[in-house]
């Protein structure tokens, strides 16, 4: 009987507290215009909702889809040897080197002191003539560069295909170099020795130095064929990776479809 009487008391407590729990929350309506028996809507998490569109937008720019490595490879190599056809194509023409500030072929950095020399002597027509001789040489030698170029391209083996794509501007062209810099030396040295003599620069400069030994009393010695070797190669370098930065951000130049799908995957 006793537990009868207590559950009966529970149970009146219970219907008087939610019915001035009910008049409480009719009260605060009435004064404040907020219903406080409807649920508050959740906000939304904004900080994921951005890290999300963040993600989104930053991949967005990449889009390699179902491009194999072999694709990559292939549409990379495409690039050079189109970079490198072209480059000697400029450059392998009279004033190619010469009027071209980017690749001008200057005095080699051991004999600037011949060219302050003879300048000061009134002998700077002398000095003129010999940097002219050296990017002639470098315009003969260059037009026999493109085999030379495509074979180094053909036997790389680019391992990191993917990266490189996604990498710098001319990313492609520093890798090339990178990799065959001293087989296009070897290479492409008696090609620049023969165009020396062929345009009369052996001649010229041995009377350059000759006539600097004889009026310092010094005995200046250079090998014009490794500088204007190395000169030369370095310039088709310079050319190759403006043709690349070209193709990277411009769609017009990408001339093939292995060009447009390998290099239109990234937006830039």
């Amino acid at each position: 009987m006793k537990k009868s009487y207590l559950v009966a008391a529970g149970l009146l407590f219970s219907i008087s507290t939610q019915a001035q729990f009910g008049d409480l929350i009719k009260v605060v309506k009435d004064k404040t215009g907020v219903d406080l028996s409807q649920p508050k809507a959740q906000t939304p998490n904004t900080s994921t909702n951005t890290g999300t569109t963040t993600s989104s937008t930053t991949n967005s720019n990449v889009n390699l889809g179902s491009l194999t490595s072999s694709q990559i490879s292939s549409g990379l190599k495409e690039a050079l040897n189109i970079g490198v056809k072209e480059s000697v194509q400029k450059l392998g023409v009279t004033d190619g080197f010469l009027k071209n500030e980017a690749v001008k072929i200057l005095m080699p950095e051991k004999l600037r002191k011949i060219d302050t020399t003879l300048r000061s002597l009134g002998m700077g027509s002398l000095a003129d003539q010999g940097v002219k001789l050296l990017n002639r040489a470098a315009e003969d030698a260059v037009t026999e560069a493109t085999p030379i170029f495509a074979n180094a391209i053909t036997s790389i083996t680019i391992t990191d295909a993917k990266n490189i794509l996604l990498g710098s501007n001319n990313a492609a062209t520093n890798y090339l170099q990178t990799k065959t810099q001293s087989q296009l030396f070897t290479a492409f040295q008696p090609k620049v020795q023969a165009s020396l003599g062929k345009v009369g620069a052996d001649t010229v400069w041995k009377n350059i130095i000759s006539k600097y030994n004889t009026l310092t009393g010094q005995a200046v010695t250079t090998d014009l064929n490794e500088y204007v070797t190395t000169e030369t190669i370095n310039g088709v370098f310079k050319m190759v990776a403006e043709k690349e930065t070209g193709i990277r951000n411009n769609s017009a130049l990408r001339t093939t479809s292995l060009l447009e799908k390998v290099f239109g995957a990234v937006k830039k």
